[in-house]
Parts: structure tokens; C-alpha cells; sequence
């Protein structure tokens, strides 16, 4: 790689020609300046000098690593990072010794993380939980290590390039990933790989599926976590729960696999948790369905091999509702991406069905009995999306404290004023209270009668949301 000294970084300080230094390393940033958030002018300020210290009060290292490395065409020749006074940079920050029982006596046992105040579940932090043993550490460390080494740092660019790349899925399923996020149920032959940290089946329980949707959401981009497994995690379920074995073969291995994509498909234009009021409808024509209707909002739709997919086959409410899975290759199905504010790579559609004849064997468990096995999947569906807010909240808590512990306002840290003080107690104490009422609801998914849960637990994990 190049070197350059300051003074030949200095001769590169206009809007057709400017680099600036960070950290020792040069960036040509001219193709970026309309790009940056704060205009132009910004950058042109500090063009040809050393920006680290503009650049500390304001970013996280993160930066560097997902946005400003393919700006980078040099280093340094005699290199200036940590030469800055007066300011604590962000790999000081993240390099900092993290607290652990050698070097804080107030910690007695086993600590993991940043170890951020709250950046993290309560049990990473040195606290005692009756949930969670040494399998489940493993599938913690396990899940974290490939969250960091194949989604973090590429969460940017698949944002804005609206789609992750296919060998993600590849990659998350030969590290079991995929088969954990399903809650897996069935049984072992449909499993293409082992889970994480290689549980075996029938030690796999609720909190190690907690765990690797917590890991996976600390990507903190809902776009690429439900990318890669929002429609899986949701549309698979029901087949493993209620479909034939004829259904099973057909799909779940190959979704397990990464090399198949599948979603739910039952919110409407007409509403969407009004499931008992849903008007697409499937007509019985003795060896098929004849399906007509519109979905709305359907994640993975665009992309998604298949669809299982809510319909109308008997009278109004939730008695006439089953399910079908539709195959993308039906003639009849089409589908549209839908312009969302956010989590762009999502793939969420507008999808169409017209005339489509869907065979009578793919037909998901028995005919009008579908709300039943909705209101069943909705408990694992919507404890995935509390498990995914708290871990988002949590993301921004990190970020919060880590940012309001080097900048500063008025001589003094932004942590050091108590109104910031307060308004991060008030984020914290939201976050931990969610949390413990998940994992309470979580262990009830492990003692609670199946056909009572979808009764108890949806309104709680409603509530929660």
C-alpha cells in the first residue's frame, strides 16, 4: 500500500481533489463528498490534514470498517494516530481492558462481550440466570463469531444494495444456523447440517433458538436479518408442524439448506391481524385449488421459492381459513417489491394471485383448520420479534454509551450530564424489563401445554410488542 507524507496530503484540498487522514491511513474522499450526510463542506474543512479527531467526536470504528475502507488508497509514512490529545478515539475505546474477575473484584463469575453496561443480556454480564448452561454459552460464542466475521461487516453495503448475497444463506446453513432459527421441531433427517456449536437435537431447547435470533440481530440492520431468515423463521414452521410428509420432503430439507426460499403469506391490503377477515380464496375444483387474491407486507416475498400462503376454502371467520403452499413456478403468481421506508433487503412484497391451480396434496395439515395453526405459529413469531427488538434496543445502547463517553458538550462528557444519565436509565430499564418477560414466556413455551399456548402466550406476546 502507498505511503504519503502530510504535506502531500496536504496538496489535495479541494471538491475535484480531496483526501484526509484518519488514523494514519489516507482516504480519497472526493467521490463521497455530496454523499456525506452533513454536505460537502464538511469534509472540505479538514481536506488535506488530519481528521481524526473530527472524526472520533462523531463516528464509531465501525465506520472506517463498513463505509470509508473502499476510500482507502494509503497509510501514512510517518503515521499520526494516537498522536491526538484531549479526546478518546474509537479504538481506544473498543481497546480498552474489558472489566473481568482478574482486574474488578465486584466480578465473580464468567463475563462475555464488550461487556458495555447493558449492551448485552444481563447473564453475559456477570449475573445468575436458572435458564441457561454451558451448551448454551457454546451456541452463544458460536452464533457471535459468525455474526462478526459474515454479516457485520458488510450490513452497509447490503442495505443499500437493497439484497444480501445467495452465499449468505449458503454460509448460515452449513453453520446451522438456518435449522435454529426455525425453533426446529421436526424430525433429524431434515436437517442438512447440525445446529450451532453441534447441540445435539433432543438437547436443542427454546433458549438456544433465543440465542441465535439475539446473536443475528445484533447485526443491528432488520433488513439483513430478515433477509436472510424472516421468512424462513415464520413460513417453514407450519410445514414442520402441520404439513404431510409428502410436503416435508418436498421442502424443508432444501430451505434448511439455504438453496430454497420460503415465506408466510397472510396479511392483505384489507388488513392484516384481522386473520379471520381475510378474502383470499381458494376454491375447491375436485383435484386442485383454484386460488385468487392479493397479499400485502410478505417478507421474503420477492425472492421466495415458496409461499406458504392463508386462504379462504369455507365460510366467513376464522372456521373457513387453510393453508397452501404455493410454488413460485405456478402459473398465476407474481410478485412486486414494495417501497418501504426500511429494511430494504427484506425483499417485503406485494404479491398476486390469479387463476392459480395449487395441487390438493399442498394442502398444509387439514382444510378450514388454518386460523388454528396461525394462532399456533404466532407464539414463536412474535417472541422473535421481541427477542429482535430488545437485541436492536440493546444496539443502541451500546452505541449510546459509547458515544456519550467521548463526546463532549459545554467541558464535560456527554455521560457526565445527568439529563443524559436519565434518559439512558429510562432506555435501559425498558430494555431489561422486555427481556426478563421474554425469557419468562420463553420458558412457558417449554412446560406449557402446546394446544394451550396459543391462547396464553400470543395476548402476553402481543402485549410485548
Amino acid at each position: 500500500m502507498s505511503k504519503f507524507t502530510i504535506e502531500q496530503v496536504a496538496r489535495h484540498r479541494v471538491d475535484t481533489d480531496c483526501w484526509i487522514v484518519i488514523h494514519g491511513k489516507v482516504y480519497d474522499v472526493t467521490s463521497f463528498l455530496q454523499e456525506h450526510p452533513g454536505g460537502k463542506k464538511v469534509l472540505l474543512k479538514v481536506a488535506g490534514t488530519d481528521a481524526s479527531k473530527q472524526f472520533d467526536a462523531y463516528h464509531n470504528a465501525s465506520v472506517l470498517q463498513n463505509v470509508a475502507a473502499k476510500y482507502e488508497i494509503g497509510q501514512m509514512s510517518d503515521s499520526t494516530d494516537g498522536e491526538q490529545e484531549g479526546i478518546t478515539t474509537t479504538e481506544e475505546l473498543d481497546e480498552q481492558e474489558k472489566p473481568s474477575s482478574e482486574n474488578n473484584p465486584l466480578i465473580m463469575g464468567e463475563t462475555f462481550g464488550d461487556m458495555v453496561p447493558f449492551g448485552d443480556p444481563m447473564w453475559y454480564q456477570d449475573w445468575h440466570s436458572p435458564f441457561y448452561n454451558d451448551s448454551h454459552r457454546a451456541v452463544r460464542k458460536y452464533v457471535r463469531e459468525f455474526v462478526e466475521k459474515e454479516i457485520m461487516p458488510n450490513c452497509h453495503e447490503w442495505d443499500e444494495a437493497k439484497q444480501i448475497p445467495s452465499e449468505l444463506f449458503i454460509k448460515a446453513a452449513k453453520a446451522g444456523i438456518l435449522g435454529a432459527v426455525v425453533s426446529f421441531g421436526g424430525e433429524e433427517k431434515y436437517l442438512p447440517y447440525p445446529l450451532p456449536a453441534g447441540v445435539p437435537l433432543e438437547k436443542w431447547d427454546a433458549f438456544h433458538s433465543v440465542i441465535v435470533t439475539d446473536e443475528l440481530s445484533r447485526c443491528g440492520s432488520g433488513g439483513v436479518l430478515w433477509a436472510l431468515c424472516g421468512g424462513l423463521g415464520i413460513g417453514l414452521p407450519p410445514i414442520l408442524h402441520f404439513g404431510s410428509d409428502y410436503l416435508k420432503d418436498k421442502v424443508v430439507s432444501d430451505c434448511l439448506a439455504g438453496t430454497k426460499i420460503i415465506c408466510l403469506a397472510i396479511t392483505e391490503p384489507s388488513g392484516g391481524s384481522d386473520v379471520a377477515g381475510l378474502q383470499t380464496e381458494a376454491k375447491d375444483m375436485g383435484d386442485h385449488y383454484l386460488l385468487n387474491g392479493e397479499k400485502k407486507w410478505i417478507t421474503n416475498g420477492v425472492f421466495a421459492d415458496y409461499f406458504c400462503v392463508a386462504v379462504r376454502t369455507g365460510k366467513p371467520g376464522f372456521g373457513g381459513i387453510s393453508f397452501l403452499l404455493v410454488e413460485r413456478d405456478m402459473p398465476g403468481v407474481s410478485t412486486r417489491q414494495m417501497k418501504c421506508s426500511g429494511v430494504w433487503p427484506s425483499g417485503t412484497a406485494y404479491v398476486t394471485f390469479e387463476d392459480v391451480r395449487v395441487p390438493k396434496e399442498n394442502l398444509i395439515g387439514k382444510e378450514n383448520r388454518g386460523f388454528k395453526y396461525i394462532m399456533q405459529n404466532f407464539c414463536s413469531e412474535r417472541l422473535g420479534v421481541v427477542i429482535q427488538a430488545t437485541r436492536f434496543s440493546r444496539v443502541c445502547i451500546e452505541e449510546s454509551i459509547k458515544y456519550a463517553n467521548k463526546r463532549k458538550t459545554f467541558g464535560k462528557k456527554l455521560i457526565d450530564h445527568p439529563v443524559i444519565r436519565n434518559k439512558l436509565a429510562h432506555m435501559i430499564r425498558q430494555v431489561e424489563a422486555t427481556h426478563a418477560w421474554m425469557e419468562s414466556l420463553v420458558y412457558q413455551t417449554m412446560h406449557m401445554p402446546p394446544e394451550i399456548q396459543p391462547i396464553r402466550l400470543v395476548t402476553d406476546s402481543l402485549i410485548m410488542q
